[in-house]
C-alpha cells in the first residue's frame, strides 16, 4: 500500500475539496489517462486495486503511471468510544481528488487496450472518470 514514509504532523485537518484541480490535470507521461470527474478522497486501498486491475489487463505489456499519492492521514475513533477525549488514531491515508485530476496514464498499448483497463480501474473508484488522450499543443511541443 502506498503511504508516506515519514511526515512532519501525524495528524491533519479535514480540510475542504471545493474547486477544480489546478495541477496533474493534464496527461503528462503515458498517452490515455483516467480523469476524475468529481471530489473524493481516494484511498491507498482503491489507488493500489486500480493498479492491480490495470496490470492484469495489460498482461505485463505497457507502462502504468500513478499520478495520485495518498499523502493525507485518516483518523477515525474506535467503536464504541464516548465523545471527546481527543482525535482519534490515524486509519489509513487518502489523496485528495478534485475533478479534472489525471490519476492514472498508461503508454506502450494499443488505444483499445488502454481504455479497457482505464475503464476496469474507474469501477474501483467512488467517483465518475473518464478515459483521456494526450494532446499536443500546436507548436509542436510536448505539454
Amino acid at each position: 500500500m502506498l503511504m508516506p514514509k515519514r511526515t512532519k504532523h501525524r495528524k491533519m485537518f479535514r480540510g475542504r475539496m471545493k474547486g477544480a484541480a489546478h495541477k496533474g490535470n493534464f496527461v503528462a507521461f503515458g498517452d490515455y489517462g483516467l480523469q476524475a470527474l468529481e471530489p473524493s478522497w481516494i484511498t491507498n486501498r482503491q489507488i493500489e486495486s486500480c493498479r492491480v486491475a490495470i496490470n492484469r489487463t495489460f498482461k505485463r505489456e505497457g507502462k502504468t503511471y500513478i499520478r495520485i499519492f495518498p499523502d493525507k492521514p485518516i483518523t477515525a475513533r474506535p467503536a464504541g468510544v464516548r465523545m471527546g477525549k481527543g482525535k482519534g488514531n490515524v486509519e489509513g491515508w487518502v489523496s485528495v481528488v478534485r475533478p479534472g485530476r489525471i490519476l492514472f496514464e498508461v503508454s506502450g498499448v494499443t488505444e483499445e487496450k488502454a481504455a479497457a483497463a482505464l475503464r476496469k480501474a474507474a469501477m474501483k473508484l467512488p467517483i465518475r472518470c473518464k478515459v483521456v488522450k494526450r494532446e499536443e499543443k500546436e507548436n509542436g511541443g510536448e505539454n
